[in-house]
């Protein structure tokens, strides 16, 4: 590295599983990686689906681990992988050989007992082709990512090792999704968790931007598959994505944030597909409000049950909410909200976690409170409408409240931070639907 290299701007390249499915979708992520002039590290998952009937290797990996435990032939499922990354080198035209590696995994597969490094194998190997097909450096997140003995990731010690072992390489490859344990075992990510190692990554080498290339051109203000063609948002701050994320609304996996956020290096989701357009930009402090853009999103989730607590004069008891949640401690269940009037509370929790204890915990409730009623619905659905552009602007909520009433849609719990960032609505999973195009429609009409 020389003297000028030492002070060049860095910036880390994520790339997902349908960006890297082939070789032409490798071309592409190449093309857009050779765009940059700033020194820059390339975090490449497994390959993706190609097709919707096709497979991704991941799961052709941990189908390969699960016959193997099993005591089956997995022979087929093996020679899909390698049919997959052989495919890949040959239509790249790479003089490479993963002859070894192939080796090594049905070794591995035949003590059956390694799940973690099956699962790693589909970004090692993609990141082997990516990096000899840019002539970049390869390095193995093994030796710099960074999981406690319990399989917590130790976010101290990856900074350390990853800045390390990144010092003096210009250009580098990084597998994303697994790193290992102190006894050298591989560990993973959750699934979705090469997101998690871009950003740790670029928080390691103090990246300027954190770009997450994937096949959608950032983030949508509503579900496409409920609205049709919703706006893209072009900027949103770490709070409203994470508000979103809540709702599953996000392209990202949701721990990637917070080594950035941290740091405060923006993320830029872009499209591999579509590389000219800017995508979505998520960055610290929350963008100017604007007058035609009031709300940044809208997004919701199915699944969820209320539990409906009476008594008379509940506002005077002492302890009367911690008993109830103390309830669901012991019993291991957690609560999204709890809105509470003067003699009523109610509790709402992911309706499978409820059902699976819901004896337990109505028991417990019934015998630590002795409350006037209790009861219990499933079939509850939240939305959150989501934006800094809502703080103390009027009207916000009357055209919501509006927007369902047209509907026809009977809001059943209502929930506002002290933030104003968020508004929470309660409402029959038969309305879902129909309630996020009518507050989508209610702000950005056609």
């Amino acid at each position: 590295m020389t003297p000028k290299d030492l002070f060049m701007e860095k910036i880390v390249i994520k790339f997902g599983g349908s960006s890297l499915a082939s070789a032409e979708q490798i071309q592409k992520a190449a093309a857009i990686i050779r765009r940059h002039t700033e020194s820059c590290y390339v975090v490449a998952s497994a390959p993706g689906k190609r097709f919707p009937e096709d497979s991704k290797v991941t799961d052709l990996l941990y189908q390969a681990y699960d016959e193997a435990a099993d005591g089956k032939d997995f022979s087929t499922t093996l020679a899909k992988i390698r049919a997959r990354f052989d495919d890949i080198v040959r239509e790249l035209r790479l003089e490479l050989s993963l002859s070894a590696d192939y080796a090594e995994i049905e070794n591995r597969l035949r003590r059956a007992r390694e799940r973690d490094f099956m699962a790693s194998r589909g970004e090692y190997l993609n990141s082997k082709i990516l990096a000899a097909y840019l002539g970049y450096p390869f390095v193995d997140p093994a030796r710099a990512v960074v999981f406690r003995e319990n399989g917590r990731l130790d976010a101290e010690k990856t900074d350390v090792r990853l800045r390390d072992a990144l010092a003096g390489l210009t250009f580098a490859v990084i597998p994303g999704f697994y790193g290992a344990r102190p006894d050298g075992t591989v560990q993973t990510f959750s699934r979705g968790g090469s997101d998690v190692t871009g950003s740790l990554v670029a928080k390691a080498v103090r990246a300027k931007v954190y770009e997450n290339w994937t096949d959608v051109s950032g983030m949508k203000s509503a579900d496409p598959r409920i609205v049709p063609n919703p706006r893209t948002i072009r900027v949103i701050s770490f709070k409203e994505l994470r508000e979103l994320s809540y709702m599953g609304a996000t392209v990202l996996h949701e721990d990637a944030v917070f080594p950035v956020r941290e740091a405060g290096i923006p993320i830029n989701v872009r499209n591999t597909n579509a590389p000219d357009e800017p995508g979505t930009i998520i960055v610290a402090e929350s963008p100017a409000d604007t007058a035609d853009a009031p709300i940044t999103g809208i997004a919701g989730r199915k699944g969820f049950a209320t539990i409906y607590i009476e008594k008379n004069m509940m506002n005077q008891e002492i302890g009367f909410g911690r008993k109830c949640l103390s309830v669901l401690e012991d019993a291991n269940v957690s609560f999204e909200h709890m809105p509470s009037g003067i003699d009523t509370l109610s509790i709402i929790i992911n309706a499978a976690e409820f059902n699976a204890h819901r004896d337990e915990v109505l028991n417990g409730i019934e015998s630590a409170v002795h409350p006037d009623s209790i009861s219990y619905e499933n079939d509850l659905a939240l939305i959150a409408v989501v934006g800094h552009g809502m703080m103390r602007k009027k009207g916000i909520s009357a055209r919501i409240f509006t927007a369902l009433a047209n509907a026809k849609v009977n809001i059943r719990m209502l929930n506002q931070g002290s933030s104003e960032l968020n508004i929470i609505i309660g409402i029959e999973e038969a309305d879902f639907e129909t309630a996020i195009r009518a507050i989508y429609t209610a702000f950005y009409p056609a």
